[in-house]
C-alpha cells in the first residue's frame, strides 16, 4: 500500500511524496536519518536572526525545498529528452542532501572552523552507513555519483551538475525565494515557473533556456546580487561573525586556561581531522549556543565578553570604509586600536578591519541560451547581465560601540578631505 509524505512548505505550499515510487520512498527513508534531522538545528542564515527576526528557518526547510524544485525541473526536461529520467536518483538524492555537512551556524561554520561543508556533504554520502546503504539499496554505485556532484571538477553529466551546482540551480532558486520571504524583503521573487517553464536540452546535451526565458533569469540575477548586498553580506553578520571568529580564536590561543567544552565540539576547534561521523553530528546550533551561553557566565575574559557581547546582542560597531584607499584604512586601523587600548580593550580582539569580496555571475558555471539554431552564453544576450559579472568589494572598520563617535569623526574628516 502506498503511503504519502506530506510537508506544508511556505514557498512551495504541499510537498508530497509517494512512497509508491521508489525515487520518492527513497527520499522519505532519507529525511528519516539521523543526519538529516539534524538540519532542523542548523539555521539556514546562520546569524542573520540577529538583524532579520524572522530569518529562522532551517536548512532541513531549504533541502526539501531544493529537492521539490529538482522533481519540478525534472519533469519538465523528461518532456524534452525521455532518455533523462535514468538520472531522477542521482538528482533526487544530490537535491536533498547537498547541504548535509553543514556546521553550525550553516555558512558562518567556514569561517570560524576549519570547516568545508561540500566535502562533508560528500564524506557523509559516501561513508555514512545510514545514508549510503540507503541509496545502495536503489544503486550500488549512487552514493559515489551524488557524492561527485558535490565536489569534484570532473563531470560525468554536466546536465546534473548544472542542476546541483552551477550559478543558476536548484539550491539557488529556492534560497533566494526562502530567505526573501523569511527576511521580510521582497527581492527575491523569482518567478520560478517561466525559468523551469523555460528549460530545454541544447545540441551539446546540457541544459539550457529558451529565449522566452532570458527576462526571468535577468530578473533572479539582479536578485541575487541585491539579496548578497543587503542580507548575506550584511553589516551586522560581518560584525555576528567577527565575534564568533575571535571567540574560537581566543580559545585556541588562552589553551591554557580552563573552560567547559565537550569532547565533540573540543574536537571541531583543536583537531577538526580527528572528527569522526558522531562528532560531526553531535555539533549544531543548539549545543553551540549552549557552549557560548556557558562561557559568557563562567569564563574569563575576554572570551566571556565576546560571547556576552553576541548572546545578548550587544554587539560591536562597523563603519563602512569601503571608499578609503589601503593608506588610510591602515591609518583608520591605528587610530581605532590605540582609541580601544585606552578604554580597556584588547585592540586584536575588539577591533579590526573585515573585507568581503563578492563575486559577480560567473558565466563559465551556468545556462546557456538555445533558440533551436544557434546557442550563445547569457552575457552577450544581455547587457544587464554583463554588468553583473563585475566582482565588488566592501570594508568595514570593526570596534567597541564606546568609541563610535570618534571613529566616525575620523572618518569624516578622510572623506572631506577627498572632497576638497
Amino acid at each position: 500500500m502506498s503511503i504519502k509524505g506530506i510537508f506544508h512548505d511556505p514557498i512551495h505550499k504541499e510537498i508530497v511524496f509517494d512512497s509508491g515510487k521508489p525515487e520518492e520512498l527513497m527520499i522519505m527513508e532519507l529525511i528519516d536519518t539521523i543526519a538529516f534531522q539534524r538540519l532542523r538545528r542548523i539555521k539556514q542564515l546562520g546569524a542573520a536572526s540577529l538583524l532579520f527576526h524572522g530569518a529562522e528557518s532551517s536548512r532541513f526547510t531549504h533541502s526539501i525545498g531544493v529537492f521539490c524544485i529538482a522533481r519540478k525541473i525534472y519533469n519538465r526536461l523528461i518532456e524534452s529528452k525521455s532518455s533523462f529520467c535514468e538520472n531522477k536518483f542521482i538528482l533526487y538524492g544530490a537535491a536533498l542532501l547537498h547541504d548535509l555537512g553543514h556546521g553550525p551556524l550553516s555558512h558562518t561554520s567556514e569561517a570560524i572552523f576549519d570547516h568545508n561543508h561540500e566535502q562533508w556533504s560528500r564524506n557523509l554520502v559516501e561513508n555514512y552507513s545510514p545514508i549510503n546503504s540507503i541509496l545502495k539499496k536503489y544503486d550500488n554505485e549512487l552514493p559515489r555519483q551524488i557524492g561527485e556532484l558535490f565536489q569534484t571538477k570532473q563531470l560525468f553529466s554536466k546536465p546534473l551538475k548544472t542542476l546541483i551546482s552551477s550559478e543558476i540551480d536548484c539550491d539557488r532558486l529556492d534560497y533566494l525565494l526562502r530567505d526573501s520571504y523569511n527576511t521580510g524583503t521582497k527581492y527575491g521573487l523569482v518567478d520560478l515557473e517561466r525559468i523551469i517553464s523555460a528549460l530545454t536540452f541544447s545540441p551539446d546535451g546540457n541544459i539550457a533556456i529558451k529565449p522566452k526565458g532570458m527576462i526571468a533569469i535577468e530578473h533572479f540575477l539582479v536578485l541575487r546580487n541585491l539579496m548578497y548586498r543587503t542580507i548575506y553580506n550584511h553589516r551586522i553578520n560581518e560584525i555576528s561573525t567577527w565575534i564568533l571568529e575571535k571567540i574560537i580564536y581566543t580559545i585556541k590561543n588562552k589553551s591554557e586556561k580552563k573552560i567547559w567544552l565537550d569532547k565533540s565540539l573540543s574536537k571541531w576547534i583543536f583537531s577538526p581531522t580527528e572528527i569522526n561521523f558522531d562528532d560531526f553530528i553531535r555539533n549544531d546550533d543548539i549545543t553551540f549556543y549552549y557552549h557560548l551561553i556557558r562561557w559568557k557566565d563562567e569564563s574569563f575574559k575576554p572570551l566571556s565578553t565576546l560571547c556576552k557581547m553576541f548572546i545578548d546582542r550587544d554587539l560591536l560597531k562597523a563603519s563602512d570604509i569601503s571608499f578609503l584607499n589601503k593608506i588610510d584604512r591602515l591609518n583608520i586601523l591605528a587610530f581605532a586600536r590605540k582609541l580601544c587600548e585606552e578604554n580597556n580593550y584588547d585592540s586584536e580582539i575588539f577591533c579590526g578591519i573585515k573585507e568581503r569580496s563578492f563575486k559577480g555571475f560567473e558565466s563559465n558555471n551556468a545556462l546557456k541560451i538555445w533558440d533551436g539554431i544557434y546557442q550563445s552564453s547569457l552575457e552577450n544576450s544581455s547587457e544587464l547581465i554583463k554588468t553583473l559579472m563585475k566582482s565588488q568589494e566592501s570594508a568595514f572598520i570593526i570596534y567597541p560601540n564606546v568609541i563610535k563617535d570618534k571613529i566616525n569623526k575620523q572618518i569624516s574628516l578622510i572623506r572631506n578631505k577627498f572632497i576638497v
